[in-house]
């Protein structure tokens, strides 16, 4: 039996990795309607994007690969660091400081049971 997997990546995202990965953590292994559900309750704006990237995963698997959606499940998914986009801040006695904002990629893997 083949190990079937839908992936889906989201570059990019104007959010703090350390943000999104708090958030990512509380679907891994879960079911995909389970995890859609714990994404829903979730006030952050990460869980609306997490979100975003498991339906698209989940199309993928139900489309590209002929899998059913009530089976599949959260195999795998994490967040990595993105490009950085640094800007001047104005600081005390003369100082220009930096002001960085940090962006994720976010990956979500989903397979059958």
């Amino acid at each position: 039996m083949e190990n079937l997997e839908a992936k889906a990546i989201l570059k990019t995202v104007r959010i703090a990795p350390r943000k999104t990965r708090l958030i990512i953590d509380l679907i891994r292994g879960k079911s995909v309607a389970e995890a859609r559900a714990i994404l829903a309750n979730q006030p952050q704006r990460a869980a609306r994007v997490i979100e975003k990237v498991l339906n698209s995963s989940v199309a993928n698997a139900v489309n590209n690969l002929n899998m059913n959606e009530e089976n599949l499940y959260v195999k795998t998914c994490y967040v990595d660091e993105g490009i950085v986009l640094k800007r001047a801040k104005m600081d005390s006695r003369g100082h220009v400081g930096r002001n960085d904002h940090k962006t994720s990629h976010i990956t979500v893997i989903v397979a059958e049971k």
